[in-house]
């Protein structure tokens, strides 16, 4: 338990002297959360309201997973047939 607290000491007293570091945990934080909040706004649309009324959530992901997976096989298929030639 001792070691524990010499450790997180050790780090609470590395963060309270930074000068530079500061400035550069904000950037990668003000980094983080325009990739993780502001794109996905933009650039990540919700399927789920795409989804027909008669069909919960967990029925409308599971059929698209089955449906994706059954195009991709089939996609995969047809690679292999096209090295035969």
């Amino acid at each position: 338990m001792n070691t524990i607290r010499r450790i997180g000491r050790f780090y609470i007293e590395g963060f309270r002297s930074m000068t530079l570091g500061r400035t550069l945990w904000f950037i990668i934080l003000l980094k983080l959360f325009i990739m993780f909040a502001v794109l996905k706004i933009f650039f990540f649309p919700s399927f789920l309201s795409s989804r027909p009324d008669d069909l919960t959530k967990d029925q409308f992901v599971a059929g698209e997973l089955v449906e994706r997976s059954q195009n991709d096989s089939d996609t995969y298929k047809i690679r292999q047939n096209d090295r035969d030639y």
